[in-house]
This record gives structure tokens, sequence and C-alpha cells, in this order.
């Protein structure tokens, strides 16, 4: 094997060395910048400061050097950024709107949040000579992602969300000028197994596309205490009134409802930290996940890089069954890789299907259940591997299974099968499936249900096949679009 055997083709990975958490995330002047905590000196966690990377179209990105660099008292954590149009903070240079990264300093006996500013589109970066400017003496005091807030009356002013990671607590600020900061409210503490929350996020969305019907979104990232196992992300949804966040008055919302009656933005092991754009333009909403799990990211055998990205994710909120969820879909630029589909007409499928596949393709696939005991579909197959994609009507969860996907003994933790619950509509589940070499990432019934898994299959293991087990399926649908490299 080559040491770039499982580097993904079309996730964004660093060329060389550790990453982990995205930060910063902005887009500005028509350029998607992406920073993420990353070593730039070693493939381990250490040495943490901010990489970057940009992009024109969420697909094909460009390294640029190190934006925020460690230095020997102080490390950069994850953090936020932020185009200040109207320069509140004052530091802009009279014509251009400064970019304004808002990062968590972590010092030797705790962490606070400071600033940097960029007035060349983010190529460089000048840390704020007052940092830090919000100190609570805390420890694990982390995370500020920092947006514009404006309603009715209001101007607008700037609100952060932070954590107390270990209080597992969410804290609200406001400020006007980016650099003076006051406490609004606190959301939790939540009380389950979790040893620390991470990288909130809060945004509204019109619900069913109603502009006069938006909720609000908060996004806590929690580890351990993931849905399937080390780190996952959740979410609430609910109201923030400009100054405090409630959560809605439903189980799921509820911040001790048991693990698996929790809102998960990803069911697999390998979603975590995702947080949104500022300044996307047409108003989306548009997140970017780690695609790692602290239960075993130090061990993935990986080289000269460690970490990638998941796909980009358009967010919206949408009535099913009579309730709000969040829908989750790839972002529409990444049709751009797309080579020649190839369509198959209906049929009833029992047993096993084998259908042409390749290191790289998107499989959109609706089932219509029969009286089969489970149906869906093996991934990446090669000679006694495959990553097992199954439905299982009478519990109602879509199961993926990387136990046998190839390496796996590198870390006890890695060898898995994550399920989530999913409903058939009319009898039918729809499938959306992207593989990238080492990595699968499902979007079901339209995104309502997602799973992500790193997967480390032989670089043969390229086969694929529509499976029905113990009787009859309808394949109502099948497609299958090869993707080109990105890089």
């Amino acid at each position: 094997m080559t040491e770039d055997d499982f580097r993904p083709g079309f996730h964004f990975t660093p060329a060389r060395h550790w990453m982990n958490d995205p930060n910063g995330l902005v887009h500005h002047d028509g350029t998607w910048h992406l920073f993420f905590q990353h070593n730039p000196e070693a493939n381990e966690f250490g040495h943490v400061s901010w990489g970057h990377a940009s992009s024109p179209d969420l697909v094909h990105w460009t390294e640029h050097p190190v934006a925020l660099r460690a230095s020997e008292s102080e490390l950069i954590y994850s953090g936020s950024a932020v185009v200040d149009a109207h320069d509140t903070s004052g530091l802009g240079d009279g014509t251009t709107p400064p970019l304004v990264a808002v990062f968590t300093s972590v010092y030797a006996d705790r962490q606070a949040q400071s600033l940097a500013h960029s007035l060349d589109g983010g190529a460089t970066w000048t840390p704020y000579a007052g940092n830090p400017v919000l100190d609570r003496a805390s420890t694990e005091f982390r995370d500020p992602k920092v947006f514009w807030h404006a309603t009715g009356e209001d101007t607008g002013h700037w609100v952060m969300v932070a954590v107390e990671a270990d209080q597992r607590l969410v804290l609200l600020h406001r400020s006007d000028d980016l650099r003076h900061w006051t406490l609004l409210s606190t959301f939790g503490p939540g009380t389950g197994p979790e040893d620390f929350w991470e990288c909130p996020d809060l945004f509204a969305l019109p619900v069913d596309g109603d502009p006069a019907d938006r909720r609000w979104v908060l996004v806590v990232s929690v580890n351990p205490g993931g849905v399937a196992g080390g780190s996952g992300t959740r979410w609430f949804l609910g109201d923030f009134d400009g100054t405090t966040f409630t959560a809605a008055d439903t189980a799921a919302d509820a911040v001790d409802a048991p693990v698996r009656e929790r809102r998960w933005l990803d069911w697999g092991h390998d979603h975590y930290a995702a947080v949104s754009y500022d300044n996307a333009p047409d108003d989306r909403r548009v997140t970017i996940g780690w695609m790692g799990n602290w239960a075993y990211a130090h061990d993935m055998p990986t080289t000269p890089w460690r970490g990638a990205m998941a796909l980009p994710r358009e967010l919206s909120l949408r009535t099913v069954e009579g309730a709000v969820t969040l829908v989750q879909r790839p972002v529409p630029e990444l049709a751009v890789l797309e080579g020649t589909a190839t369509a198959w007409a209906a049929y009833d499928l029992e047993g096993e299907r084998t259908l042409p596949a390749g290191e790289r393709y998107r499989l959109d696939v609706t089932f219509e259940h029969g009286d089969a005991r489970d149906f869906g579909l093996d991934l990446c197959v090669g000679p006694g591997a495959a990553t097992r994609l199954r439905y299982d009507p009478a519990a109602g969860l879509l199961s993926l299974d990387r136990t046998a996907s190839g390496e796996t003994a590198f870390s006890p933790a890695f060898a898995a099968v994550d399920t989530a619950p999913v409903a058939l509509a009319d009898g039918r589940l729809r499938l959306e499936v992207w593989v990238d070499r080492c990595s699968v990432e499902v979007f079901a019934q339209g995104g309502t249900a997602c799973l992500t898994q790193l997967v480390l299959p032989d670089a043969a293991a390229t086969g694929l096949a529509c499976v029905s087990t113990g009787g009859t399926t309808r394949v109502v649908e099948l497609s299958h679009t090869p993707l080109a490299r990105a890089r």
C-alpha cells in the first residue's frame, strides 16, 4: 500500500499532518473559507493552530499557509469567523471591512476568547492587542460561534454561543463591537453521560420554506456520549428571543433525554463538531463537520495526513408526519463531479444483484418493502469484506455495519454497527449513498436521517450489490453515478 491509499478523492484532507474540527467557516467575496484545527508539525494532535483552505465552490479546495499559529504560551482552539461589514470592531482600515476570527486561546491556566483580523481576504491575520476579550478564569471555556442578530427595532448586535465544556453548559453573550461582551443567558446543564459539550452553533431556519415561520436550532457536540459511541453531535429545536434559547417542549429536546431519543445530526460514528458558514449567499445554511471520532482518531492508519472533513451539507427544516425535523442534503455544487449515470428499470429483488461500482460514486435507490426480513446494499465489497447497509422493517432501523469492512484492528472502538431510526414512507425507503474510497455517507428519506462512517477497505474492494434477505424487495428506482476526484 502507498501512503495515500486511504486518502479520499472529494473530501477535504490536509496535504500533511493532523486535522480535526472545522473552524472559522465564512464566505467572503465569492470564496468559501475553511479553517480547521491543525498540527502543522506532526501527524498527531498537538501544537494546535488554525489551518486554512479555500474554495470557489465547496468542492475544489486549495490549502494555504497556517492562518493562526500556536506559540509556546498559547494554543489556538476552535472558533468562528465573521465579516464585520460595518466595522463595528474598529479593526478595519476605513475602506475594507475586516474579517474577524473569534477563537479560544488556551493558556497554561485557563481558556479565554480572543480576536484576530484580516484585511486581505483571510490570507494573513493580525492578533488583537487587547486579547483575550472574554475571560471567565475557566479551564474549559471555549469554542465561540459568533453571528449578527437583528430583529424589529434592534439595529443589530453580535451574539456569541460558547461552552463551559465540563459543565455541559452553553453560554450566550452579546457585543456591539466584538471586543466587549456581556453575558445574556445559559442553556443546560446537560445531565447525560457526556463528559463535555463542545462546538455550539445557533441559527434560525424557515419551516417548509415559509419565511414567516422560522425556528431556531442549537447544535452541540458531545464527547463522549455520542449515539454511536465516542463523540457525536446533537441538535435542539427551539426559540431564541435575543437573550435566551428555549428548547421546544418535546421529549427529544430535553437536555437529559435518553441517548437514543435525542436529535442527532448524524447517527454514525464519524461526523463531529459540525458548524455553519457565516455570510453564506442567499441565506443558505451550509455546514461542514469533521469526519472522525475521538474514540480512535489518534489511531487512524493514514500518513502523511490524519483527518478528513465530511461533505458540506445544506440544512433546512421540514414538517414530516406533523413534526418539524432537520433535513441535511449534500450541497448541489457537488454535481460538478458527476460522470455519466447508469439507471436501471424497476425490478423485484430476492437475494443479491451485483452492480458496477468503483472507488467513488453516488448511488440513488428507492426500495419498496415486500416480504423480506431485511434489505439494502453491500458497499466496498472485496474478498471476504464489505460494508453492509441494511434496513430492518420490523425494527424500523437503518444500519451501517463496518465490522468486516477491511482494516479495523488498529482500535477496538473502530469495528461497529451504527443504527438510525428511519420510518418507511408509503412502504418505501429512499437512500442517497456517497462512497469515496474510505468513507460512506448515507442520506435516508431525503436527508431526514444521516449515517457517516470511515472505512478502510483493501484497494480491490470496489464491489457493490443490492441485497434482499428472506424474501422479496422491489427496487423501484436505482441509479449509479461515478464521481471524479476533486483534487
